[in-house]
């Protein structure tokens, strides 16, 4: 198995405001979008983050779906370039109805960091990590 991520699906309980959360609040841009049934968003280099109806998503797993609350135990992370980037996102989404976390603060690590968490309760991480960097050929390298 090769060892990459091409799509990061959310279980949403209500599509339409995740649409209002991601398009029209953040403006983000769908790559691909079928009506009621579930959104695609370009996030990175061949991979999309789509949206999709929880119950469908559920039925379609079936037996095995897990249960609790969307996104338990998982954070998706959004990273900036600039430390003065990081309370400027938190506030975009917290404006389009995300829930603040966590205000923007600075780490023991060098770096700066805030949380959300979108209409449908998946918490978002706001980073900028001054060791963190994407080469050229997509390969991320973290630290000095």
């Amino acid at each position: 198995m090769d060892q990459r991520v091409d799509f990061i699906t959310l279980g949403v309980p209500d599509l339409a405001a995740a649409r209002r959360f991601y398009v029209e609040g953040l403006g983000w841009t769908p790559a691909l979008e079928v009506e009621g049934e579930v959104i695609f968003l370009q996030v990175a280099h061949g991979v999309l983050l789509s949206l999709w109806d929880a119950k469908a998503m559920a039925a379609d797993i079936g037996a095995g779906a897990p249960a609790g609350a969307p996104g338990a135990g998982v954070t998706l992370s959004h990273n900036v370039a600039t430390r003065d980037e990081v309370p400027t996102v938190l506030e975009r989404a917290v404006a389009a109805g995300a829930t603040l976390l966590k205000p923007a603060q600075d780490t023991e690590w060098g770096g700066r960091t805030g949380y959300f968490a979108d209409p449908a309760g998946v918490v978002w991480e706001v980073a900028h990590n001054p060791n963190w960097r994407v080469e050229a050929d997509g390969r991320v390298v973290i630290g000095s």
